[in-house]
């Protein structure tokens, strides 16, 4: 009998239950027994509505992160947060954000450095980076995953506990100073020998052991390293399901098919044309796992056609077939039953977190008992499908033609940053390191509470518009006060940086619950883009003039470039995601123009997710980088030499494509330093970078306020790497998840720090 699984489940509740109670019990308005309770409760209903799989993944929990959890079951914690008396719960958070909770003990009340943050692969989920030394010893502490398999035990549950493999993890580290990751690999094995033997006592049959970097282009010391890792792990006690997912294995194929474990896990959805060579190399025991329905996006799967090509493996495999989504439905939203709102025609075509176990379990029933077993549920899908190809409302002549006439001179500024600069300097007037944030200013109780009722219709068009432009004018003035240099509208109307945009563009639809984790209690909703895009009228314009006109310092009109709308959408999977970048580069470029007419002259396009919609594989990055580098010039470069272009991104990686980022010539760039310690401009010592940089010294994932003192000494390390002249100083991301009380702070020191490095220039 074919049997169905999963690999993972959102934890953050249908209702983002998990996000509210972490956020209570960080203001210390909840206990921790509180918090613990509702991480119970939300275990147990997720459990329950996987209990109809097979087997159900334990261990997929977690307060924050994942990778976070992973450090402290084998006792990575950064020396910086060793011996803190009371619950570890506390230092763990003390790790992911800088402290714990309000009220907390006396250090809580400074902080601590949060952990680096950065991107799950190519996804937009951020993990917390673990830290390795020469020194890195590892203790085992299994507490939570043990916990959590006991509670599902109790509940009845067939449990398969869920961990990331050794050298995953490792991979996804960094070395604080000059020590080799892979040198740690000895003792950390030990310490994953030891857990699973504990599973093995405790009965446990299965292990969903991840190692997602078996998809990346693997150097021989790594691959070698996964070898003799599952050679070690041959007599554990327990069967491991080797989990893989993101991609194609390509020459890693050999590789996986000849790991000593039990069963193997692959991406069926990106990775459909290996798996006949898969099975060809596996022995006859091996047990395959094919993940056939997309764990990333949120489209109906063609059920007939996957079928059609599961049949005759479901035939040569028998009891060796196992089915699964693509990976851990951390990425896809809770359950599309609750969407009540949503176009009717639009939700047909859709399934989330919930509707997707229920296709893997209508493949895995058709395979075991055939397809007149669920035949009126195969109609269904097939009617669903077919409705999608063919609605007139996916396709649009008239986008199509527009984009069909794109010429690359579009894409072109009319004069090189060289000319640009002094025009710009001339008409803006900024002092040396000009100050200015990201965007977005605190989201406060009001702005939400007006949305709401504008929303429920509570309160009306009128009323909305004084309530944003009272929050807009508070922004004005308190910028204006701290001495800022460029100032932003700080974005009160926007519920977020995508989907404010796709909601006033044709070709988009918007989920009411479609809440997706991003990092910790950060949750994102992104739109959907079902069709062809175009924008019917201005976005932005009358918010952004209202703001200039209550200041007579430059205002700097706010806009997300085309490739993050992209990226943190849920997109079309009918045409290939280059030309649906193109038709957004083409609606943003009309938005930007239009606010160049308006009399904006600094316009930043934010391309916070340019990074994270790199391919997994280096020898696939050229076709991407060029398509999304085109897509940047061809919304951001129609406007005249004085207006200047700012970009903004933030926690990922920039090394290794810098070259692609200085193509897309915006005058001024802004990026996450303040958690990497300014690591992040190494890329700068070998690169002579030609337009100006804002590094960010502000981390505003954490509730820490930086020091004058700490600001200055992060601008001078970015001043031996980029000319003085040419640095910004700046928040590394926007402000809209901080509290005033927090960022008034802040940003004083920041614009203190910014008048002491002027003196001292």
């Amino acid at each position: 009998m074919v049997k169905a699984h999963n690999l993972g489940f959102p934890r953050i509740g249908s209702k983002r239950e998990l996000k509210f109670a972490l956020e209570s019990y960080w203001k210390g308005e909840s206990s921790r027994d509180e918090l613990k309770a509702v991480g119970a409760e939300l275990r147990q209903r997720h459990w329950r509505v996987q209990a109809s799989l097979d087997l159900v993944p334990v261990g997929d929990f977690s307060f924050y992160d994942q990778v976070l959890d992973t450090s402290f079951m084998v006792g990575n914690l950064p020396e910086r947060v060793r011996g803190f008396d009371g619950d570890d719960l506390d230092n763990y958070f003390r790790v992911a954000r800088g402290r714990s909770a309000a009220g907390g003990d006396r250090h809580d009340a400074c902080g601590v450095a949060a952990g680096e943050m950065t991107k799950w692969f190519d996804t937009n989920y951020h993990y917390i980076v673990p830290e390795f030394g020469i020194d890195t010893e590892f203790e085992l502490d299994a507490s939570r995953l043990l916990e959590q398999l006991h509670e599902a035990r109790t509940s009845g549950i067939e449990a398969k506990p869920v961990i990331i493999g050794p050298v995953t993890y490792l991979w996804l580290g960094k070395a604080k100073d000059d020590s080799d990751r892979l040198a740690l690999l000895p003792r950390l094995l030990s310490v994953y020998a030891e857990l699973l033997e504990t599973l093995a006592r405790e009965g446990v049959e299965w292990v969903q052991v991840d190692e997602p970097i078996l998809v990346t282009e693997l150097r021989p010391a790594w691959a070698h390293a996964l070898r003799d890792t599952y050679h070690q792990f041959r007599a554990s006690g327990v069967k491991l399901m080797l989990a893989t997912y993101f991609g194609t294995l390509d020459e890693n194929l050999y590789l996986l098919a000849n790991l000593p474990v039990a069963g193997l896990h692959v991406d069926a959805v990106n990775g459909r044309g290996e798996v006949q060579a898969l099975l060809g190399q596996l022995p006859g025991h091996k047990v395959v796992s094919l993940g056939v329905v997309d764990g990333r996006n949120i489209w109906k799967s063609d059920l007939c056609v996957l079928l059609d090509w599961l049949e005759p493996i479901a035939e040569r495999l028998g009891d060796r077939l196992w089915l699964a989504p693509s990976c851990s439905l951390l990425h896809v939203p809770v359950d599309l039953g609750s969407e009540q709102k949503l176009d009717g025609e639009i939700r047909s075509w859709l399934a989330f977190a919930v509707q997707k176990l229920a296709e893997v379990g209508l493949l895995a029933t058709a395979l075991n008992d055939g397809r007149d077993a669920v035949k009126a549920e195969l109609d269904a899908n097939r009617a669903d499908v077919a409705a999608r190809r063919n609605s007139s409302r996916v396709h649009d002549p008239t986008v199509q033609a527009a984009l069909a006439t794109v010429d690359p001179a579009l894409g072109r500024r009319r004069s090189g940053y060289v000319e640009r600069a002094p025009k710009q300097a001339a008409l803006l007037n900024l002092p040396a390191f000009p100050t200015t944030t990201i965007g977005s200013f605190p989201q406060t109780a009001g702005i939400r509470q007006a949305r709401s009722q504008f929303k429920a219709g509570a309160l009306d068009e009128a009323g909305y518009r004084v309530a944003m432009q009272a929050e807009i004018a508070r922004s004005v003035r308190e910028q204006e006060a701290l001495g800022l240099d460029v100032l932003v509208h700080g974005e009160a109307e926007r519920n977020d940086m995508v989907e404010y945009f796709g909601e006033q563009l044709d070709g988009y639809a918007f989920s009411q619950f479609g809440w997706v984790q991003s990092y910790g209690s950060r949750c994102v909703k992104p739109p959907i883009l079902f069709g062809d895009i175009s924008r019917p009228e201005a976005m932005t314009v009358e918010w952004i003039r209202y703001a200039a006109s209550l200041t007579d310092k430059p205002m700097k009109g706010m806009l997300t470039g085309p490739v993050t709308i992209l990226n943190w959408s849920f997109v079309r999977d009918d045409q290939p995601r280059s030309v649906s970048c193109h038709q957004l580069a083409l609606a943003i470029r009309e938005e930007v123009l239009d606010l160049e007419r308006a009399g904006v002259r600094i316009i930043q396009i934010d391309e916070a997710a340019l990074r994270e919609g790199l391919p997994l594989r280096k020898s696939q990055w050229k076709d991407y980088l060029r398509w999304a580098v085109e897509s940047f010039r061809l919304a951001a470069n129609g406007v005249a030499d004085e207006t200047q272009i700012h970009t903004h991104m933030c926690y990922s990686e920039f090394n290794d494509i810098i070259a692609s980022i200085a193509e897309m010539d915006a005058d001024v760039i802004t990026i996450e330093t303040s958690r990497s310690d300014m690591e992040l401009l190494d890329a700068f010592d070998s690169f002579d970078y030609p337009n100006e940089i804002g590094p960010g010294v502000y981390d505003i994932h954490s509730p820490n306020i930086p020091t004058e003192d700490h600001i200055v000494q992060l601008m001078r390390k970015a001043a031996k790497r980029i000319p003085s002249e040419r640095l910004w100083v700046n928040p590394d991301c926007g402000l809209k998840t901080r509290q005033w009380n927090e960022v008034i702070p802040a940003l004083t020191n920041m614009v203190a720090a910014a008048r002491t490095l002027r003196a001292s220039a």
